[in-house]
């Protein structure tokens, strides 16, 4: 979680470290807003400059305008999911420790900090807070004192610490430089011209410079305005791959919408289109971004595996449909926390599909290692250039769905059933289950599908104003069948993350044997109607699930195809989608569902970008 900014600049001190770290942090918020804090460096000053609240970003900016921070030329930023500590002023960071003289902030979690701790304890160290990155600064400060280098002391420190973790340091002694190291978390160093920035991911710095450096696992790197040095653990020199950010910071903006949600739901038919572009070579065939498995060993293949979390999971659920029907391959979804922990049956004829938004989901990560240690391939369908997932995974497919800021994923889960789908035919290509043109004719369906997504937003109002008539409802349920099902548990999901009521997502067909027992008067049910041109007795099955709920009380909210008037006899509200092949429905289904879990946070009063106790992108098990 936790967002981290570095900034080196020019010897003249100024307020450019200030705002390009105030900047980064704000562009970095969705990642935790429990609290979030500074530290600058100035030349001459023998202690670094700080200050940290506790709560979001607005609470630091406040702090500094009534109790300014001196010019510099150096800086670091934190902003905060807490882990270990609650969310208080003390535990922000950064911490400053040795008198004042270094800062250090942290993304992650030292396993071993008890241990640690009660080293530093014996040796007389007073701790402050309740968190093991302080105990990490005291242990930088104590090793630099020995070393008399920030670098080398860095190196010392990461060999000793367990966990997950990215550290960035800042001192007194050396006010020019900024130090960071990584290790199972995330961390990228943007390329200035005259100044060089560290960030948590590209959105820190990417108003500022789209050149960027990929850090490898279990490196140091040293920033000053003019010099960007890599080396490993041991203080071996190293190499960081270069790569250019292909989006602009008014992407990450809201353009004018009253959230960032709202803006990416409305992004969602370019991001679309977006994933679908550049996959087919001069002669109509499909391809994928970076491709290093052998062709032959993905034929072989006998079973996939997918392996991701929350929202990505119910892609992977969608896709589990369509790679069955396209290619005959038996599809397991399985959520990465539980993946290695259950010594799932993996070999070298396993492919193994990681999805993940970020690219750094420590979940979807370790379960990806797992996986390659059994003999599997792994490709991943990943949206953030130069993150860990796809760089070590066999294979990459990136989604290009531009950044995604606010927390509960919209424009990510579309563009992942896309890529997911983009897979699948290629994997029926190569293993000749589809015909060419059987494959054209799919491609063809899923490149209009943004034009069709867009249809879905412009009728949205009627949605929302459902929503807001419902804002004191206390529990929703969705129903659905086939990929309608993975729809209303992320339907679910949306609600839950962003409303905080209670919301279930069942598989229509499970209803009798269970659930039908919630159905009470005015329970308001959300179905998710199977197209009538596709399997007839499905949609038959699910008009007369919304008969049984209809007729115990409940106030029946379906989403069906144009045209099909076989449920309006049964609906007291039904939100229209274009009507498309059994297998795209999702892509359109999802955004009323979406719009509606919006609206009603909204309408409840709700920060619907930052919902309570979740962060974008979870870097901890």
């Amino acid at each position: 979680m936790c967002g981290i900014v570095g900034y080196a600049g020019p010897v003249q001190p100024s307020g450019r470290p200030l705002d390009v770290v105030l900047e980064g942090l704000r562009r970095l918020e969705y990642r935790g807003y429990d609290s979030a804090g500074v530290a600058l460096t100035v030349p001459g000053q023998t202690v670094v400059s700080s200050a940290k609240k506790s709560g979001k970003l607005v609470n630091l900016v406040d702090e500094l305008a009534a109790h300014p921070l001196p010019e510099a030329v150096a800086g670091i930023g934190h902003t905060r999911w807490a882990t270990h500590g609650g969310p208080t002023d003390v535990n922000a960071h950064p911490h400053v420790v040795d008198g004042g003289r270094l800062a250090v902030i942290h993304n992650g979690i030292v396993e071993n900090f008890a241990a640690l701790k009660e080293e530093l304890a014996a040796e007389g160290v007073t701790f402050l807070s309740q968190t093991d990155t302080e105990v990490a600064a005291h242990l930088l400060a104590r090793t630099f004192r020995e070393v008399g280098d920030l670098t080398v002391a860095m190196t010392v420190v990461a060999r000793r610490l367990e966990g997950t973790f990215t550290l960035l340091a800042v001192h007194a002694d050396d006010p020019a430089t900024v130090v960071g190291a990584r290790h199972d978390s995330p961390l990228v160093v943007g390329l200035g011209d005259g100044e060089n920035f560290l960030g948590s991911d590209v959105a820190a710095f990417v108003s500022h410079t789209t050149e960027a450096l990929e850090l490898g696992q279990d490196q140091v790197v040293t920033i000053t305005a003019t010099s960007v040095d890599v080396v490993d653990f041991d203080g071996e020199p190293a190499q960081a791959k270069r790569f250019s950010v292909d989006w602009d910071a008014a992407a990450a903006e809201k353009g004018g919408f009253e959230s960032f949600m709202d803006k990416e739901i409305h992004d969602q038919p370019q991001a679309v289109g977006d994933t679908l572009l550049g996959r087919t070579d001069v002669d109509g065939r499909l391809i994928l971004d970076d491709l290093k498995i052998d062709e032959a060993v993905l034929r072989s293949v006998d079973k996939i595996v997918v392996i991701a979390c929350g929202t990505a999971a119910y892609a992977g659920h969608v896709a589990k449909y369509a790679i069955e029907h396209w290619c005959r391959i038996p599809v397991e979804v399985e959520l990465a926390h539980e993946f290695r922990y259950r010594d799932p049956v993996v070999n070298e004829k396993t492919l193994v599909v990681a999805i993940t938004q970020s690219g750094e989901t420590m979940d979807t990560l370790m379960a990806v290692r797992h996986a390659r240690e059994q003999g599997a391939k792994v490709i991943s369908i990943v949206n953030t250039n130069g993150s860990t997932i796809p760089r070590e995974s066999d294979a990459v497919l990136y989604t290009h769905a531009g950044p995604e800021i606010a927390v509960a994923s919209t424009k990510a889960f579309l563009s992942q059933i896309t890529a997911a789908y983009v897979l699948g035919l290629y994997l029926a290509q190569l293993r000749g289950n589809k015909f060419p043109d059987e494959i054209a004719l799919l491609m063809d369906e899923l490149r209009d599908m943004p034009r069709k997504i867009q249809t879905v937003i412009e009728r949205g109002e009627y949605v929302r104003s459902t929503a807001r008539s419902m804002k004191d409802a206390s529990s929703v349920l969705f129903l659905g069948r086939h990929v309608g099902f993975p729809v209303a548990m992320e339907g679910a999901l949306k609600l839950k993350e962003l409303a905080y009521i209670h919301a279930e997502g069942f598989a229509a067909g499970e209803l009798k044997h269970g659930p039908i027992a919630l159905i009470d008067e005015g329970q308001p049910v959300f179905v998710v109607v199977p197209s009538p041109r596709g399997r007839d007795s499905l949609h038959s099955k699910v008009v007369s699930n919304i008969q049984e709920i209809r007729a115990r009380g409940a106030r029946t909210l379906v989403i069906a195809e144009d045209g099909d008037d076989s449920v309006k006899a049964f609906a007291d509200e039904i939100f229209w989608i274009p009507q498309v092949p059994t297998l795209m429905q999702p892509l359109l289904a999802t955004v009323p569902l979406q719009i509606f879990a919006m609206a009603l946070a909204t309408a409840k009063g709700l920060d619907v970008d930052q919902p309570r106790n979740l962060a974008k992108s979870v870097t901890v098990e």
